[in-house]
């Protein structure tokens, strides 16, 4: 066996990321969802919607977009490991020298990047859209950190249901309530507007303290305690995820 699993996963990275390359439509299709909400409630809903805030909608909106356009691209990677999985690739790579677990790192890698190029996408059509920032260098590179966390974190996941699934289409199905997951937070609406049960849960789940750390770091704002609940739930989901997904490909691997 090889000691040298950075320069595996590298390499099989390298492999998923041209097949991304070779299927552009797939981070089109991935930004296309959260973008067409994003158009939707900004200019449909946005004038009846009273965010509290001298802001335009957009700027408001944005956080909750971008959680939404994570959940949906990290679909692919469940897609992507089912389909490697069911055609064998995985038994063909075991039987080389390489780091068994440098598979499943490139397809979170892969992720990662694919992930990060739907997210400047969507930036890149709110600033169209009229979203503007007070943000520093310092904020903009916090912002990238969390989603870059909240990216692994549901890869990690998305890897578990990849593995775990028995149909293509139950591979890429454990995302929808992670992308319905916002509305239900701060993301759309202040969370003061929503009866007291719905309130409760909106200001007690993972999306309203990232949302609402991400929002306060692009309006150049300072940041309150949510930013340590959303690195702890961030961290908390990355921790649990990694380990029950290792453990399911250990399963796979006997």
């Amino acid at each position: 066996m090889t000691t040298q699993p950075f320069a595996d996963t590298m390499v099989l990275t390298g492999r998923s990321l041209k097949h991304v390359s070779r299927s552009v439509d797939t981070i089109i299709t991935t930004a296309i969802t959260p973008i067409v909400m994003m158009l939707m409630f900004v200019y449909v809903l946005g004038g009846a919607i009273d965010t509290g805030t001298d802001s335009p909608y957009v700027t408001y909106l944005l956080p909750g977009i971008l959680l939404i356009t994570i959940a949906s691209g990290i679909a692919y990677t469940a897609y992507r490991l089912f389909l490697d999985l069911q055609g064998g690739i995985f038994e063909r790579f075991h039987s080389m020298p390489i780091t068994r677990s440098a598979v499943l790192w490139a397809h979170v890698l892969t992720s990662l990047v694919a992930n990060l190029i739907s997210l400047l996408v969507v930036v890149l059509v709110a600033l169209a859209m009229g979203f503007r920032s007070a943000a520093g260098i310092l904020a903009w590179l916090g912002v990238a950190g969390i989603l870059i966390l909240f990216t692994l974190a549901l890869t990690w996941l998305a890897v578990i249901a990849g593995l775990s699934a028995k149909t293509v289409d139950g591979a890429s199905a454990f995302s929808y309530p992670l992308i319905f997951l916002p509305f239900i937070s701060s993301a759309f609406v202040p969370t003061e507007t929503m009866p007291g049960p719905v309130r409760w849960f909106a200001e007690n789940q993972p999306v309203t303290s990232i949302v609402n750390t991400i929002r306060d770091l692009l309006a150049g704002q300072p940041i309150g305690a949510d930013i340590w609940t959303a690195l702890a739930w961030c961290v908390g989901i990355l921790a649990v995820a990694y380990f029950l997904a290792m453990a399911s490909y250990r399963r796979k691997l006997s």
